[in-house]
């Protein structure tokens, strides 16, 4: 059970009112009890402008007389705001002591309890709470869900069955109690609960969570009965049609799962939300299985559910999101650009939709366009760093290492106080410069990296390699480069960098068995790693294994694969 601050400030204003009006300060003369009110009141106004410290100040004081409820309970409050749980349950407890038959006050020693994980000492406290509150509901709620987490179902079920006595039968108090059968392993009565209630109070709820019952023990025809007949109670309820649907896909009917499908996604009553997290959940199915053939034989129907989820919902970002990356995925780019580019107009205002359709031009080899772009993104929206390190990007691709130093530069101007993006932007420079031929200044930017953060694994790396590849400093090179594997033991550029310079040094047996580790994590997409391993096994006589290696090398090469 999760109690927020939220709640207890709603504790703490209807208390506040129940306090006021007991008169609980009575035993004092009218002058005291008016003075004494003042400073709880004094005390309450500092807590609504947020003045804990003049707040606990006064009602520590106030909290000394022996009766002063009222400033142990705020005291309390306090106290549980800043975490100190032994404090708080010490003075609500003696606030409640004082005026047992203040409901707030106990309430408020359980929620103590429970935010300090004392789920006995709750249950013990929502219990004693019942019977002197017993039409308390929200109480018989908390207890079920407490009951629930210490695993104790059969008093779970019994607050249920008070529940019903108290309040009826809905459907909430119907679903929590066939999930209290389920977890028991009684799916027969479980399924009977479900029934009994839907047999006097039919509901597309009840049936379709019945339609799911069923469905788990394969009896997909009974399935698709019940989701039939809570559609035609309610024909746009969600979880239904989504059933529908996987009885349908389950026994391979494609057009009855389609046309639920359509149906849901063209229901324009049912939110966004549901459509675009089924539709991401079944297009991330058929790629990541890489389902050519479904994806070849359904692509009209998935182009229609993906094309009248985008017309109903044009300004839905997470439906526009789904749909580009539905067009990227099958090669259709220009109409993923189309897509974002019409969310981008739509949110003229939001830095996302614009930063999502530059990336979508350079993702489809537009790179003039998006540097361009992302010059107007700039000016639009000066402080959003993404587009300054999109830019970078870009401009890598498109090979300009003169906008690149400049774009560099512009970061440092508009973001160098922040020590991260300082770091990594001087890391890029020194990338730069290197690439240009210009190693004794790349170096010396490489130093500066490391003068701000001396364990900066990127810099450390490049540093690192670029040394070895001059043949200097191996000592110093390998040092640094063992700082990166010790931050990130499986990454292969970092496994490839340690076990060249260790190569070089003569120390081959020791390169090897960072080459197989990286082999195991990536490294066998590298040309550049794979030949490494290469001339690292041909130096230890392994002149056969050596060979796959180097063949291997050339493929990626050849594929472009550095």
């Amino acid at each position: 059970m999760k109690r927020n601050m939220a709640l207890i400030r709603r504790i703490v204003v209807a208390a506040l009112a129940l306090l006021l009006a007991a008169g609980s300060l009575s035993a004092q003369t009218a002058q005291e009890k008016k003075a004494r009110e003042g400073r709880l009141i004094d005390a309450r106004t500092a807590m609504d402008l947020g003045d804990y410290r003049t707040a606990e100040k006064i009602l520590t004081e106030l909290s000394r007389q022996p009766d002063n409820d009222a400033a142990l309970y705020y005291l309390a409050v306090i106290e549980l705001g800043t975490k100190r749980f032994a404090a708080a349950q010490e003075h609500f407890a003696r606030a409640a002591a004082i005026d047992p038959g203040n409901f707030w006050y106990r309430d408020a020693l359980a929620v103590a309890y429970s935010m300090d994980g004392k789920d006995e000492k709750t249950v013990e406290t929502y219990e004693q709470l019942l019977k002197d509150f017993p039409d308390r509901n929200d109480l018989w709620f908390n207890l079920v869900n407490l009951y629930l987490k210490l695993k104790r179902n059969d008093r779970a079920l019994e607050a249920m069955d008070q529940i019903e006595t108290l309040y009826g039968k809905n459907e909430a108090v119907t679903s929590t109690r066939y999930d209290l059968l389920m977890q028991d392993y009684k799916a027969d009565e479980a399924l009977q609960v479900l029934a009994d209630y839907n047999e006097s109070n039919p509901s597309p709820v009840i049936l379709t969570r019945m339609g799911d019952h069923v469905m788990s023990q394969a009896k997909d025809s009974l399935a698709r009965s019940y989701y039939e007949q809570a559609l035609a109670l309610q024909p746009d309820y969600s979880p239904a049609l989504l059933g529908l649907a996987e009885s349908c896909r389950i026994r391979r009917d494609f057009p009855g799962y389609f046309s639920t499908l359509d149906t849901f996604v063209g229901n324009a009553d049912i939110p966004a939300g549901y459509k675009s997290q089924y539709l991401g959940r079944l297009l991330g199915l058929v790629f990541s299985q890489e389902d050519a053939a479904f994806l070849q034989t359904f692509r009209p129907q998935l182009d229609s559910l993906i094309g009248t989820a985008v017309t109903l919902h044009p300004a839905d970002s997470a439906i526009v999101s789904t749909a580009g990356a539905y067009y990227n995925s099958t090669g259709r780019g220009e109409k993923a650009i189309e897509v974002f580019g019409r969310n981008k107009d739509l949110h003229p205002d939001s830095p996302g939709a614009r930063l999502t359709w530059i990336q979508t031009l350079a993702y489809n080899g537009r790179l003039d366009d998006a540097a361009a772009q992302c010059d107007s993104a700039i000016a639009r929206f000066p402080r959003e760093y993404a587009f300054y390190e999109l830019k970078n990007a870009v401009l890598y691709n498109r090979q300009d290492e003169d906008g690149l130093l400049a774009n560099c530069q512009a970061i440092l101007d508009r973001f160098g106080d922040d020590r991260q993006t300082k770091v990594a932007t001087l890391s890029t420079i020194g990338d730069i410069l290197y690439q240009r031929g210009d190693d004794k200044e790349a170096f010396k930017y490489y130093k500066k990296v490391l003068k701000i953060d001396p364990d900066y694994a990127p810099a450390l790396n490049n540093y690192a390699y670029y040394l070895s590849l001059k043949g200097k400093q191996l000592e110093k090179a390998l040092k640094m480069s063992r700082k990166t594997v010790e931050q990130e033991p499986d990454n292969p550029t970092y496994l490839d960098t340690i076990g060249w310079i260790l190569h070089l040094m003569g120390r081959s047996s020791e390169a090897k068995a960072y080459f197989k580790h990286a082999m195991l994590y990536g490294g066998k997409e590298s040309a550049t790693c794979l030949a490494h391993y290469a001339a690292v096994l041909k130096a230890l006589g392994e002149e056969d294994l050596a060979k796959v290696y180097r063949n291997q090398a050339e493929l990626r090469s050849k594929e472009g694969k550095e």
